[in-house]
């Protein structure tokens, strides 16, 4: 007597973006590129390693990555959660500093388009209201790139600010 199956198989995954993030599900190195000063000119960055574990929730619909990331003054726990919406087909991603764990970032809201995602929200910066933009490109089954901006212009212009490059792990 044939039987149904719970178990999701590749094939039976919606082509409306949930799957997108896929490529991230395991555990990485990370190197990172951080601007010392944002948003005041400033062209010095920190560089400095981490880790990242990256997986899957709601049975598809989201996952969660928990990281370490290693600054030059002190290491620090934090994560990220995604979720994706089937019926706008747009992932909100938002990030929770382990420094201060009551406070949850203004999601980043986007999707991706030809290999390449990118994500948007308005916020404040020391006072000031400003768009940041994720961006997640160079994915490859072992290397992936992603990018945070922040505009002051109402995006004519941004400013990179952090660039995390990733390595999957053996």
């Amino acid at each position: 007597m044939p039987t149904h199956s719970t178990t999701s198989r590749a094939h039976d995954i919606p082509a409306d973006g949930r799957s997108d993030f896929n490529f991230f599900f395991g555990n990485w190195d990370v190197s990172h590129r951080r601007l010392q000063r944002r948003l005041a000119g400033d062209t010095n960055w920190d560089v400095f390693g981490g880790t990242c574990e990256v997986r899957p929730l709601l049975g598809g619909l989201g996952n969660v990555d928990d990281n370490v990331i290693e600054l030059p003054d002190g290491a620090y726990r934090a994560a990220t959660v995604r979720t994706f919406d089937p019926a706008t087909r747009q992932w909100s991603i938002w990030w929770i500093d382990g420094r201060i764990p009551l406070t949850i970032d203004v999601p980043v809201r986007g999707a991706f388009v030809d290999g390449v995602g990118t994500f948007l929200c308005e916020d404040v910066f020391d006072g000031r209201p400003i768009q940041v933009g994720f961006l997640w490109s160079e994915i490859a089954q072992n290397t992936a790139r992603w990018e945070q901006a922040f505009s002051q212009d109402g995006g004519a212009t941004w400013e990179t600010n952090w660039i995390m490059e990733f390595a999957r792990r053996p």
